[in-house]
């Protein structure tokens, strides 16, 4: 019975939906739950290192029920979108209640959206694949499915990874720095693809393309539905979930660099290279994201399995908090810059 535990990540849409339904100070019911109550529980509950033994990894990857957890998040994201737009439609709203609204929304779309389409694509199964670029349609991000998986695992830690935070960088400049770096890599990946099977730039073979026509048919289907006045909401709330995405991005490698070789390669992507942290909360809600080292390690492990690894550097907290902590640049240096030194040493010894 250990995967009822991860019902609790639908506590996010819960959250929105009681938002959506009661509004006033509860349009912010989902933030106050995702910022709030959730890095408290993380600093109250004991993290666990714990690993599962052989025999209980190859249950849990037979039970079925992890992936359809996954599976239904990118429709509940659809539903909870499509009933945010009904209300702003509807009017009536104070500026704190349409400010909440949107911040829940986008909190949803980053932690059930990109987050489980993050996982998904790491999926064979092209099934799972296309749950994950739905996933990442109502944020516009969908080239994130062709960086993160053949630009970001293979240049994380070095310095053309776009997404990878460097030494005392303001989480603000990274915004900028990982998501037009990150935008233009797709592009560049999609070419040398492309390039390689004798297929030129501008073809439909080519996903970014695709990926534009889509995110702009979603646009403009809202557009249809719900009129001009709601563009700026649809790219308020996108703007959240990916902002939501690149504060994890920014807290996932701050600092960390892999070695280069003899041969000007980087060393093979090791535990060492990714924060950490085994707090509960954080892990549940963000499907064992936050067991980040072991995803790099082999990026195709699923989430119910990933393990804590002893060479990994741990962050002081979750992840909710230690997103928090990030927002304040003084505040995070001051933590985690003597972690990200100690950390280095052994990087240098190792």
């Amino acid at each position: 019975m250990k995967y009822l535990k991860y019902l609790l990540a639908y506590s996010l849409p819960l959250s929105a939906v009681l938002a959506l339904q009661w509004q006033g100070w509860w349009s912010w019911a989902t933030v106050i739950l995702a910022f709030g109550i959730f890095p408290l529980l993380d600093a109250l509950i004991p993290a666990s290192a714990a690993n599962y033994p052989q025999n209980e990894e190859i249950s849990r990857l037979s039970n079925r029920f992890y992936d359809i957890l996954l599976y239904i998040c990118a429709p509940i994201c659809f539903i909870l979108v499509y009933f945010y737009f009904q209300a702003i439609q509807a009017g009536g709203l104070a500026t704190y209640e349409w400010l909440g609204l949107t911040c829940s929304i986008g909190v949803v779309l980053g932690a059930l959206g990109i987050n489980v389409a993050h996982e998904l694509g790491h999926r064979a199964n092209k099934w799972e694949q296309f749950l994950a670029k739905a996933g990442l349609l109502p944020v516009f991000y969908q080239h994130f499915f062709i960086e993160h998986n053949r630009g970001h695992h293979k240049h994380v830690s070095t310095d053309k990874d776009p997404a990878t935070a460097r030494t005392n960088e303001w989480v603000y400049a990274f915004f900028f720095r990982s998501i037009i770096g990150q935008y233009i890599s797709a592009w560049r990946l999609e070419k040398e693809r492309l390039s390689k099977k004798g297929l030129p730039t501008f073809t439909w073979q080519n996903e970014m393309i695709r990926f534009t026509i889509y995110q702009t048919l979603y646009l403009g289907t809202v557009v249809g539905i719900f009129g001009w006045n709601m563009l700026p909401y649809a790219l308020a709330i996108a703007l959240i979930g990916v902002l939501l995405l690149e504060t994890i991005n920014y807290i996932e490698h701050y600092g960390l660099r892999r070695k280069m070789g003899h041969s000007g390669r980087p060393e093979r992507v090791q535990p060492m290279h990714s924060w950490n942290s085994d707090h509960e909360m954080g892990r549940i809600v963000l499907f064992e994201l936050t067991r980040h080292s072991d995803h790099h390690y082999l990026a195709s492990r699923k989430y119910q399995i990933l393990r804590h690894m002893e060479e990994s550097p741990q962050l002081p907290t979750g992840y909710p908090g230690s997103m928090l902590m990030a927002l304040v640049p003084p505040l995070w240096f001051y933590v985690m810059n003597k972690r990200l030194a100690d950390q280095i040493r052994q990087l240098e010894h190792a």
